[in-house]
């Protein structure tokens, strides 16, 4: 069996319901042998006019967090660490993923604890966009993550996705379903205008077209499955007609996935200062979603 490199793994954390699945989640994933994990809090940027005593309180609470999350992933981490670190949350994760090389960044989509600042949605959002690495975003940690569902076009973005979940250990019981979403070509609705006989050999056309990509969508996933099998993984192949983001989420509810999986970063522009369309609908709705440049 082929030896997988260990992963670096930061995990941000406030406190919050959001936070805590996030680091549930997080320990759920089948790393790899040797993988290590550094959690971050951020404090700064809170109560900036506070008096002295309140901003001690509240430095003090802050560390308290940081203890918590010591304690938490030392359950399953016993060399994990955590620094309480002075910056603004964005800027906090992000220097701290840098520093620590990370392979991955997990953290919660939306803060509901005292610090309902740190990891709100927004944040989330611009770590997942700014990142130089994969980011995980939780919302409701799965009981268990088995079932993972890999929005798979054979575009680059996907192919390292692919290569991500490549990395991680299969292990029993788990699997990858990759989904191929093809928006059908539609006849447009001015063609009833014209004679029958062309009305009949454009919806041939049409038809034609449709059948080619959808003979594409499923060569492609069944090549990606073929890789991710080769890694120990059990693949399954899944091509759906409809719009992306909407058909993803279904493929991930019904059979019920952990874990849905995006190589769908925009990468132009600013240093993909944009999500791409399906992966913002992702984040609005979906419980889990990891996010691979």
């Amino acid at each position: 069996m082929a030896v997988r490199k260990p992963h670096r793994i930061l995990i941000a954390s406030d406190g919050s319901r959001a936070a805590q699945a996030a680091l549930e989640t997080a320990v759920k994933l089948p790393w790899p042998a040797s993988s290590r994990l550094l959690g971050v809090v951020a404090r700064s940027g809170w109560m900036p006019f506070a008096s002295d005593d309140t901003r001690a309180a509240v430095e003090a609470s802050f560390e308290e967090v940081g203890a918590a999350a010591r304690s938490a992933l030392a359950r399953s981490w016993p060399q994990s660490s955590v620094v309480v670190v002075d910056a603004p949350p964005v800027e906090a994760i992000l220097a701290e993923a840098q520093r620590f090389d990370a392979s991955v960044i997990v953290l919660g989509w939306r803060g509901h604890g005292v610090f309902r600042r740190l990891l709100a949605g927004s944040v989330s959002r611009s770590v997942a966009a700014r990142a130089r690495c994969p980011v995980l975003v939780v919302r409701e940690a799965p009981r268990a993550v088995r079932r993972f569902v890999l929005g798979f076009d054979g575009c680059p973005n996907a192919e390292h996705a692919l290569d991500f979940l490549g990395s991680l250990e299969p292990g029993r019981g788990r699997r990858v379903v990759l989904v191929n979403v093809v928006e059908a070509v539609i006849v447009p609705a001015s063609v009833r205008q014209l004679p029958a006989s062309m009305r009949a050999q454009i919806r041939g056309e049409v038809a034609a077209q449709n059948q080619e990509r959808l003979r594409q969508a499923q060569a492609t996933v069944e090549a990606g499955a073929a890789r991710l099998e080769r890694c120990g993984w059990k693949a399954q192949c899944d091509v759906r007609v409809g719009a992306p983001h909407a058909t993803l989420l279904k493929a991930v509810a019904v059979p019920r996935g952990d874990l849905l999986v995006l190589g769908a970063r925009a990468t132009s522009g600013v240093e993909r200062a944009l999500l791409g369309s399906v992966a913002n609908g992702a984040l609005n709705s979906s419980r889990a979603v990891l996010l691979v440049p």
